[in-house]
């Protein structure tokens, strides 16, 4: 059995040009330090801008990771996480370059996964911490602030998830 799936994986042809999934990487990183720009020069720090009763633009910088993870110590996870997303970036580029044909949902997660990674290295490596602004919350209870790259890694999570949990499935159907 495992020597077909092998060969049913050899059949299926290499997607012609993988890396033109890297535009919507670039967009990513496009549109998250835009916004992040722009809401690092309309926002004050720290003080919620009610768009609707349970969502704020509020301008925080984060020195840790998701959920502000390791942000109170005294600075060395600034250079850990900025390792962990160059080594991310890399890795899930040369996975990238070896994708099948018919895998372009796995295209497009990886690269807003790319995407995002990208958006958040570049903050802490300039800044020393990553810009959030997104803040939503319900009867006193706030979900930890967010920005654009985050979304992108969150969808491109998702859509990696969906890969192996569905498509994997189908695939294996039209190869059969």
């Amino acid at each position: 059995m495992r020597d077909n799936k092998r060969t049913d994986d050899a059949a299926v042809a290499p997607m012609r040009r993988p890396l033109r999934w890297l535009w919507l990487a670039v967009a990513v990183v496009a549109l998250d330090l835009a916004t992040k720009a722009l809401m690092s020069s309309l926002l004050s720090y720290g003080q919620p801008m009610e768009v609707l009763p349970f969502f704020n633009l509020t301008l925080l910088h984060n020195t840790g990771a998701a959920f502000s993870f390791l942000a109170g110590h005294p600075g060395w996870q600034r250079w850990f996480f900025a390792l962990v997303g160059i080594g991310a970036c890399i890795g899930l580029t040369v996975w990238m370059s070896r994708l099948k044909a018919d895998e372009p949902l796995l295209g497009a997660s990886l690269a807003l996964v790319i995407g995002g990674a990208l958006g958040n290295l570049y903050d802490r490596l300039v800044h020393g911490y990553v810009v959030d602004f997104l803040s939503f919350h319900v009867a006193g209870w706030y979900y930890p602030a967010f920005n654009v790259a985050d979304i992108g890694i969150t969808l491109g999570a998702i859509g990696l998830i969906w890969e192996s949990l569905f498509e994997g499935r189908k695939q294996a159907r039209r190869r059969s």
